[in-house]
């Protein structure tokens, strides 16, 4: 099984794959979000996986757009904690780093961490990335910010675990495929998007429809095409899919568009072996 990860090998998109698939999977690192789109598009692999939000940065816009323009599904999710580590070659001490590199997000995840260190800090395309150069270049002065998988898959040693300055920061992850139209009887949440007219009480119209179900996400996003008007991403929670149908069915009597992503099962609530959020240990 072949499936699209955004980022390079040791990222937490590959963490991600790994939580929903399983280890036995080839994992096909992408410079964007698109290429991950267009490589399951094209059918060069079987699934992808893709940020679609964070708990503290929010929703990630453009990744909305990408799956309104493609031909694929949402089949899944899965939640992972983002723990950053302090990552350098075997033997190295906080004493002997003068240097560490990291993509700018990280370094800023863990700037209370860093801020009580003389380091020089630098700013690189990917956690993951920083890390296997550290590795392959043999810089034992320089440290890493960077998940667990990446230190073990580049032989690397965390000197400072989990140094992000906030500890409760998750990322929810879409799995995805290409379009079949299957719908698993198990599901019990759907995301989409609607378009609505432009008068006065439309959205709140569209709300109403929704009395059957959980609206666990309202998110607005612009139309490049027509300034000043909105799709709304909307993620459903419910407990059986005639709910769901009905709600869609009522739905589509008061909108001008919608659209199904996908209909699948609730990471957080589906399978109940598992916390509501994971642990760090998960990484």
């Amino acid at each position: 099984m072949r499936v699209a990860i955004q980022g390079y090998e040791g990222c937490f998109h590959q963490i991600a794959a790994h939580d929903y698939f399983g280890r036995d999977i080839e994992t096909v690192p992408c410079a964007t979000f698109r290429e991950v789109a267009r490589k399951v598009e094209n059918a060069e692999c079987d699934y992808g996986v893709m940020a679609i939000e964070n708990s503290i940065a929010g929703s990630i816009i453009a990744n909305y757009s990408i799956l309104q323009n493609s031909n694929l599904q949402v089949m899944g999710e899965t939640y992972q904690p983002i723990m950053q580590n302090l990552v350098a070659l075997p033997g190295t001490t906080l004493d002997q780093v003068t240097e560490v590199q990291s993509h700018p997000m990280a370094l800023l995840q863990c700037i209370e961490y860093l801020d009580r260190h003389p380091w020089k800090l630098v700013e690189t395309e990917d956690t993951a990335l920083s890390a296997r150069r550290i590795a392959e270049r043999g810089l034992r002065h320089t440290a890493g910010i960077a998940s667990r998988l990446a230190a073990e898959l580049f032989g690397l040693e965390i000197i400072a675990p989990e140094i992000n300055t906030i500890r409760n920061n998750y990322t929810r992850f879409m799995i995805l495929k290409r379009y079949d139209h299957h719908m698993d009887p198990g599901a019990n949440k759907a995301s989409l998007y609607f378009k609505t007219d432009h008068r006065r009480g439309s959205l709140l119209r569209a709300m109403n429809q929704m009395e059957e179900i959980n609206l666990s996400k309202l998110q607005s996003y612009p139309i490049p095409s027509e300034p000043w008007h909105y799709l709304f991403h909307v993620d459903m929670e419910f407990d059986c899919l005639n709910d769901y149908i009905r709600t869609l069915d009522k739905l589509q009597q008061v909108t001008e568009e919608i659209h199904v992503y996908g209909v699948y099962r609730n990471a957080l609530t589906d399978n109940p072996q598992k916390p509501a959020f994971p642990t760090a240990d998960k990484e």
